[in-house]
């Protein structure tokens, strides 16, 4: 072991060659000495001592003052013990010293062995203070790098699962695509299906009049399902909004048309794969239910596409409507099919859960638990494995729970209580012609323009009751055009129509100088509805121009 540094400081030269010989009876201990209590703090810094050997009673500093000087000028955790020899020995001057800073206390006359004895485990203390400290700097150290190795190693995990989240969002997107192309696929089936019975004996089919009007009714119903697709997958899980209007609606017809509609899947497709799905209607008649007639019509569809997958060897599906206690009314979609496992029925909910490997994306129950909770609905659904599955869905009679849900005062089919002349601003051509057979067949004059600037242009040269635009224009915006119109005729009403509605709305607030958005796609009576919304806000265009 290296040697220790032992500083004698006294005043008395014979005391500290008294200690020196002392000392030199150790092993392994070297001394230094001094006898101007000045200079200690000098010495001290250069030999650096182990052990402190120090007199109370001198000249110019005392032993007192020695240690004040000596612990201001120690780094903190420093352990430099200090043994006090002093002929003093009163308990005052035993308790002043220690407070000083004095780790031992030895009176004078002393005993030579008492002396090394003291010495020996003030420097075993420091000895193992030290080893403290180098363990307490090893532990710093293994702690820093450990830290080090921990940082390192998050950052990798979220560097990681950064991108496990990336491929999880892919991959939800892939299966949310295939959910869609499943949905959109079914009506599809659908349209071009009826259409196909329309066109192919046109003749036959155009003179049997109400056969002809149910097929091109069921189309337009597909039609306007697969518009909400996209928008119902988008708003999967949103929460109703205060201003969503819910119409009255009656649930057994609904019911009723979304079995029609699914026809193709659970009798044509399931005959051509050697199965027969039998459906069986036991719809009571009921009071009307508020809510969006596509979205729970899309209910309907996909519980009954649910329950025709169930059945890989045929078998029957009831649709049942009853009542459902005071202020409420059911539907239920039941089958005969394989039934669910007590796994299967807790996670059925979840979106992208599917028992249908590449065949399903898991989105059907999903989306219509979304839709029910969005209408103040529940879902249950009741299953045994091997017994069939029963979905019921409960829901509010209009107006009876929300105090929500009722239609606008305005009719179904209310239109302008006069002709108007129109600007109609669009850069689809179909578009164009389809919206403005729409306000010719309302006897509505209409000018038409392709983009932003020949809509101004054309404004600015006429006398407009309305305008209609669409929001993506070359050249000038839809609301750049809406703004500059408004300039220019403030009492002239702006109709917003675009198929990027959920976007503009997403603002938070109705962009100024449009009095209503519509969305793409549309129909004549949306159209119509808007009109009369606004026709209030019209002038006659000679006052316009």
């Amino acid at each position: 072991m290296p040697e220790s540094t032992i500083l004698i400081v006294d005043d008395e030269p014979a005391n500290v060659f008294l200690l020196e010989s002392v000392i030199a009876r150790l092993s392994r201990y070297r001394t230094h000495s001094t006898t101007d209590s000045r200079q200690v703090s000098a010495l001290a810094r250069e030999v650096r001592p182990d052990l402190i050997l120090l007199d109370l009673s001198m000249p110019f500093m005392d032993g007192f003052a020695v240690m004040e000087a000596l612990r201001a000028e120690q780094p903190a955790g420093m352990y430099l013990p200090i043994l006090v020899l002093t002929a003093d020995v009163t308990s005052q001057t035993r308790r002043r010293a220690l407070a000083s800073g004095a780790n031992d206390f030895l009176t004078k006359p002393f005993e030579h062995e008492e002396v090394m004895l003291r010495c020996k485990n003030l420097l075993a203390t420091r000895d193992l203070h030290l080893a403290l400290q180098d363990q307490n700097a090893v532990l710093e150290e293994s702690v820093r790098q450990r830290t080090c190795d921990l940082e390192r190693t998050l950052a990798e995990l979220r560097a990681t699962q950064s991108q496990q989240v990336q491929q999880e969002r892919l991959r939800a997107l892939g299966e949310m695509s295939g959910g869609i192309a499943h949905d959109l696929n079914n009506h599809l089936t659908v349209m071009v299906g009826y259409t196909e019975l329309l066109l192919v004996n046109d003749a036959q089919m155009l003179s049997n009049r109400p056969m002809a009007r149910h097929y091109l009714q069921t189309v337009r119903a597909a039609a306007q399902d697969s518009s909400a697709v996209v928008a119902r997958l988008r708003e999967f899980g949103r929460r109703r909004e205060a201003a969503e209007v819910f119409l009255p609606l009656n649930l057994p017809r609904l019911v009723q048309e979304a079995a029609l509609r699914t026809q193709p899947k659970w009798r044509t497709q399931a005959r051509a794969a050697g199965r027969t799905i039998n459906v069986r209607l036991e719809l009571s008649p009921l009071p009307d239910v508020a809510g969006n007639p596509d979205e729970l019509r899309e209910v309907v569809a996909n519980l009954i596409f649910n329950a025709v997958d169930a059945m890989p060897h045929g078998g029957d599906v009831t649709l049942r409507t009853r009542r459902a206690g005071e202020g409420a009314v059911a539907f239920e979609v039941a089958d005969t099919g394989i039934g669910m496992t007590e796994e299967v029925q807790r996670r059925c909910l979840e979106p992208f859960f599917t028992t249908k490997n590449e065949t399903g994306a898991g989105l059907g129950l999903s989306v219509a638990y979304g839709i029910v909770k969005r209408h103040d609905g529940n879902l249950d659904i009741l299953s045994e494995l091997g017994h069939g599955t029963t979905v019921s869905v409960r829901l509010p009679l209009a107006g009876a729970a929300t105090g929500r849900g009722q239609a606008p005062a305005l009719a179904a089919g209310a239109r302008p209580d006069r002709a108007l002349r129109v600007l109609l601003v669009e850069d689809d051509p179909k578009v164009s012609e389809l919206v403005g057979e729409y306000l010719r067949l309302d006897r509505h004059e209409v000018v038409g323009a392709t983009n932003g600037r020949e809509g101004l242009e054309k404004f600015g040269a006429g006398a407009f009751d309305l305008g209609v635009t669409d929001l993506a224009l070359e050249g000038m915006s839809g609301e750049q055009l809406a703004a500059a119109v408004k300039a220019r005729a403030a009492g002239c009403p702006v109709i917003l129509l675009t198929g990027l509605a959920d976007t503009v709305l997403d603002r938070g607030e109705q962009p100024a100088g449009f009095d209503v958005i519509l969305r793409k796609p549309i129909l004549p009576d949306d159209l119509r509805r808007a009109m009369a919304q606004v026709a209030g806000k019209t002038t006659p265009p000679a006052a316009a121009a």
